[in-house]
């Protein structure tokens, strides 16, 4: 075998790459058993966990899908499927860019494991829409210039919708239980706050929940 010492950079860098294609670890043994025609094993990253056959029905279709345990339904969603209305954010549920709803309940899709939601009903922006006409909160959104760059607009709309639901469930707030007067803007802040806007069109966007929860009496 030919001595570390003695490989070129030329091989080194040859080698390495080729290994890194094939997925392999790279140690000074494989690199030279490679350079020297041995056949020595090279060593592998473990393999990755079995797939989980779920079923999610996403915005009304059915999808059947065989998942890696790990893959938030973040990226399910903007990876696999498609449905990039859906945004990362932070990635780590702090500014809920990523919300979506699941069987009516709205939730952080990228703390969410996809198989977690195994048989369940997933909501994003995309399945708001009615034959074609926008969702009440999206056209009050469009109404009160609820956005500006936008990034944040899909998860501040399904945050909203669900949000109202629960509300008119008569789940409380942390609000609501200093104050019953019905849902106050106060209580709309403070119900919302999990949804970050860097650019601050919090006023409009309390302002289009508001249009919408007086339109319906609450129900979204």
């Amino acid at each position: 075998m030919k001595p570390a010492e003695d490989i070129t950079r030329r091989e080194f860098v040859g080698v390495t790459a080729a290994a890194s294609i094939a997925g392999a670890s790279i140690t000074e043994a494989t690199i030279g058993a490679t350079i020297s025609g041995t056949t020595a094993e090279p060593a592998y990253a473990a393999a990755p966990p079995d797939s989980i056959h779920c079923s999610l029905t996403i915005n009304g279709e059915q999808h059947d899908l065989d998942l890696e345990p790990r893959i938030t339904l973040l990226d399910l969603l903007r990876e696999r499927l498609h449905l990039t209305g859906t945004k990362k954010g932070c990635d780590h549920g702090q500014c809920g860019a990523c919300t979506v709803m699941a069987n009516g309940r709205r939730v952080n899709s990228c703390l969410t494991l996809a198989v977690t939601q195994d048989g369940g009903k997933i909501t994003t922006i995309e399945g708001l829409a009615t034959g074609g006409n926008p969702h009440p909160m999206q056209a009050a959104f469009i109404e009160r210039d609820g956005f500006q760059c936008g990034f944040c607009t899909s998860g501040q709309i399904c945050s909203a919708v669900a949000m109202l639901n629960e509300w008119q469930s008569g789940m409380p707030s942390a609000v609501s239980l200093r104050n019953s007067a019905g849902l106050s803007d106060a209580e709309i802040r403070e119900r919302m706050a999990g949804n970050i806007c860097r650019c601050g069109a919090y006023p409009n966007i309390v302002a289009a929940v508001r249009d919408v929860q007086q339109r319906q009496g609450g129900k979204a």
